[in-house]
């Protein structure tokens, strides 16, 4: 495969086929991080989007997915509470967005939110926009209705969050208890109440690096923008806990891939960059251009402060895109 006639075929609306995306990966590393990053800054420029997040609600979920500290399936003894009060959300996301962070989400563990969980983040979401109108916040409150996604755009929220975690294939080998489909469902109801999404997934599961593809691909037919890339950081006493973390290498793979076939998202570096070196700073050159900031849901997150520095350095605009 020639990558560099290939990014330019991608630069003129050229989709990339299943068959060239493994070709992608699998082509020279340095030729594939070089072309991914020039598509990144051909449909992107230099603007980068960095979110911070809150663990709202936590533990007690019902769900088995095997990576997952918040499962009430493993004994991992993490805090477990319900939906945190608006003076400590509010609070919260005053500090970030006065430190830098221009977009907020809230994240409540659990398999969906309640009636009652949904009017108080819509609650809290007009409380915020109060105090800080410029800011931008989202939610990932799992299965979700088309009627609760318009009740919450109407308070101010911009963009939800809904992972599919994997490919299609290899969803069953990480949880039993919702299906792949509710998950496109629920996103597909987020876009019918007209809000954005941001979806992606966890690498490092046990997939093979198709399953990675097969899963941008599914991002691409939804019309994905946002798109996590979350490197697993195995738990102790979940069933993961004994896989190794990917290599950096692979990592930026995955990125430079998805940057051919979603040129225009915003790909971004999610849980696990405490794991990679520099905290991912050389997947920010290999097609990724956005970022989770600061402490994570129950993993170690990176400083905001370095974070920004960083980012800096990498002679990028930190704005909510």
């Amino acid at each position: 495969m020639d990558i560099i006639e290939l990014k330019e075929k991608v630069k003129n609306g050229y989709t990339v086929t299943r068959e060239e995306a493994q070709e992608i990966y699998n082509s020279d590393y340095e030729a594939l991080t070089k072309a991914a990053d020039e598509l990144r800054e051909y449909f992107c420029g230099n603007n980068f989007d960095v979110c911070t997040i809150i663990n709202a609600k936590s533990g007690k979920c019902s769900e088995n997915c095997k990576f997952c500290a918040q499962s009430a399936h493993y004994n991992t003894h993490i805090k477990e509470y319900d939906l945190l009060d608006e003076e400590t959300i509010v609070n919260d996301a005053l500090d970030k967005y006065n430190r830098g962070i221009p977009r907020y989400s809230m994240v409540a563990s659990g398999k969906g939110l309640t009636a009652k969980d949904i009017d108080k983040v819509c609650s809290i979401t007009r409380k915020i926009y109060e105090k800080a109108p410029g800011i931008k916040v989202c939610i990932s409150g799992g299965i979700i209705s088309e009627e609760s996604f318009e009740k919450l755009k109407d308070a101010g929220i911009t963009r939800i969050h809904n992972n599919l975690e994997t490919s299609r294939n290899f969803f069953p080998e990480i949880c039993t208890t919702h299906t792949y489909d509710q998950k496109i469902d629920t996103i597909k109801a987020a876009k019918e109440a007209g809000m954005e999404i941001c979806s992606g997934g966890l690498i490092g599961l046990g997939e093979d690096y198709k399953d990675r593809i097969d899963m941008a691909l599914q991002l691409r037919e939804l019309d994905v923008h946002s798109v996590p890339v979350n490197l697993l950081n195995p738990i102790k006493n979940t069933p993961l806990e004994n896989n190794e973390p990917l290599s950096m290498e692979d990592v930026n793979r995955t990125c430079a891939t998805f940057r051919f076939i979603l040129p225009k998202a915003l790909i971004r570096l999610a849980g696990g960059r405490s794991l990679m070196e520099e905290f991912g700073k050389s997947a920010f050159k290999s097609g990724a251009n956005a970022a989770i900031s600061g402490v994570l849901l129950t993993t170690k997150g990176a400083s905001i402060e370095e974070d920004m520095e960083r980012f800096r350095e990498l002679d990028y605009t930190v704005k909510a895109v």
